[in-house]
């Protein structure tokens, strides 16, 4: 079940999504907040518009660094972290085969399918958690 939107510009910008995107965006959306909950070193998660796109922050324990959801350039959707992490590399490391991946900022899925809960779950969890690693 979907959780509701506190933040009435985020939900336009889910709105917004072709329903193929909107599903997988939610999706992720939901993997970001079931996270969040199994992780109390994260705090409160503040959900905000950065760069035109949903982005997940721990604003009270500043303990991780901030993850987005967007429609990717090539089509689908993709989760991205601060170019500047090693949150994708890390993934993309411990995961050899996985989704694909742009750079060291970003997972992309072509399709709702290609969404693997248990693997995102870690990458989400080392998002926010970055800072206290």
């Amino acid at each position: 079940m979907t959780r509701p939107f506190d933040n009435p510009q985020v939900k336009a910008v889910f709105d917004g999504f072709p329903p193929d995107i909107r599903d997988m965006a939610l999706t992720l959306r939901d993997l970001i907040f079931e996270v969040a909950d199994d992780t109390p070193q994260a705090g409160r998660i503040e959900e905000a518009l950065r760069w035109g796109q949903p982005s997940y922050l721990t604003p009270e324990t500043k303990s991780g660094s901030t993850l987005r959801i967007a429609e990717a350039k090539g089509g689908g959707c993709a989760i991205f972290a601060h170019c500047a992490t090693d949150i994708i590399g890390t993934y993309a490391a411990t995961f050899h085969d996985c989704e694909r991946i742009e750079g060291n900022r970003a997972v992309i899925f072509k399709d709702p399918s290609d969404i693997e809960p248990d693997r995102l779950r870690l990458l989400i969890f080392h998002g926010l958690t970055y800072h206290l690693n």
